[in-house]
This record gives structure tokens, C-alpha cells and sequence, in this order.
């Protein structure tokens, strides 16, 4: 009995969380885990898009900023993930205002200026959570904006530094 009780619950997990992975998924998640680590560079709106999961294994994600490797948390990021909507995209509105909708999301660089002192911490926190967690790879460039040249030393100091 407590066996048959045992293989349910473990039933019910793959069929949860398996069934996100759809086909070719666990293939896409071996692929993302393989990738090496991100050289450090800066990304426009536009760039950033490029990097949502489905049209590359490799997932980025903006957050007041600062744009962050997320590949290694491709279950909540990816395409088929509950936060997928923020891959390849500035997530700091949708992190502020806990919005998972289309309407979180700007097609132009967001400045953030509208969101109230509350919201504004909310994305800090978000901001420092993603800092522990996944790599930084750079920021994300205002309209107009040219990126830094960042040198290998830098590079490999802020990798080390987090690790």
C-alpha cells in the first residue's frame, strides 16, 4: 500500500512537472547546462530578446538594469516556465508590480520613473535576489547608450567573486 501511495506521488510530479518540459525539453535543458559561462557585455532592448529560451538555450533577463544568466533556473525562465513571459526581457516592472501579464512588459527601455517608492524597493530586493543567485552578464543599455568594454580581468574577478 505505502508503495502504491509512493508511485502516485511520484505519477503526479512527472505528470506536473514532466509534462512542462514537453518534447525535445529535456534536451534544450541538457544543452542550456552545457553552455559555457557568458562573457560580460551590455545589451540593448533588442539584443536582450534574442536570448529567450526558445530562439537560443541560453536565458537572459533584466532586472533594474542589470541583465542576469538565468539558463541554470530554465524551469521558472524558459518558455515553458511560469516566468517564461520575462525571458529576454527588462522583468523589473513585472517583478515591482507582481504582473505576470503582456502589460508588465515594454517594447521601448523603461525607466521605472512612474513606479511608487514600495515598487521601487520591491525591484531592488528582486535585483540583489538575482545578484545571489545567477551570474551577472552586464546591463542593459538606455536608448542612446554605448556599452562598456569590459577586459577578461574583469570578467573573471566578478565570476570568481560570486562564486
Amino acid at each position: 500500500g505505502l508503495l502504491a501511495l509512493a508511485l502516485l506521488a511520484a505519477y503526479r510530479l512527472y505528470l506536473r512537472w514532466g509534462a512542462r518540459i514537453g518534447p525535445g525539453g529535456a534536451a534544450r535543458q541538457g544543452e542550456a547546462a552545457a553552455l559555457p559561462r557568458m562573457k560580460r557585455r551590455d545589451f540593448s532592448l533588442e539584443q536582450l530578446r534574442e536570448f529567450d529560451g526558445a530562439r537560443n538555450p541560453r536565458i537572459l533577463l533584466a532586472v533594474n538594469g542589470k541583465v542576469f544568466d538565468v539558463t541554470k533556473g530554465s524551469k521558472f525562465y524558459g518558455p515553458e516556465g511560469p516566468y517564461g513571459i520575462f525571458a529576454g526581457r527588462d522583468a523589473s516592472r513585472g517583478l515591482a508590480t507582481f504582473c505576470l501579464d503582456k502589460d508588465a512588459l515594454r517594447d521601448e527601455y523603461d525607466d521605472l520613473s512612474d513606479l511608487n517608492a514600495v515598487q521601487m524597493e520591491s525591484v531592488r530586493e528582486w535585483e540583489m535576489q538575482f545578484k545571489e543567485k545567477y551570474d551577472y552578464v552586464g546591463r542593459l543599455l538606455k536608448p542612446g547608450e554605448e556599452p562598456s568594454e569590459y577586459t577578461d580581468e574583469e570578467d573573471t574577478k566578478d565570476h570568481t567573486k560570486q562564486e
